[in-house]
């Protein structure tokens, strides 16, 4: 991996942080490839939830900064496969739920971006 990646794959995923602490689905959508889906397990099925939904949901619910909650997320793992794409591991939270996120980025127009995010919860007292 460039030095110049892994800088570039840093801003794309700090941007991501940004976006899920401050609510801001604008941030979000900016680091997100417009076709892309988020995918998660939910009473044994998988499901894909559109991007848009997701953003929509975002721009409804109280964000985790105007409800005065913790922030503590961060890098686990970049998997750089290629040029053009790259896996990172990440975890977030907005509690009592604890994200751990697969975000799958691809880089396109010189620009990394989430291709797919897959993601389980944890819900803790």
């Amino acid at each position: 991996m460039s030095t110049d990646d892994r800088a570039a794959i840093a801003q794309t995923i700090q941007t991501y942080f940004d976006g899920l602490y401050e609510g801001d689905a604008d941030k979000l959508a900016s680091v997100f490839h417009p076709g892309s889906a988020l995918t998660y397990e939910h009473k044994g099925a998988v499901v894909a939830w559109p991007l848009a939904d997701w953003l929509k949901a975002v721009r409804e619910r109280p964000s985790p900064q105007a409800q005065g909650l913790a922030r503590d997320d961060a890098i686990l793992l970049v998997d750089q496969s290629s040029a053009i794409t790259a896996l990172v591991k990440v975890k977030c939270q907005i509690p009592p739920r604890y994200f751990t996120d697969y975000l799958n980025l691809i880089k396109t127009g010189g620009q990394w971006k989430v291709a797919q995010k897959v993601f389980a919860t944890e819900v803790r007292p």
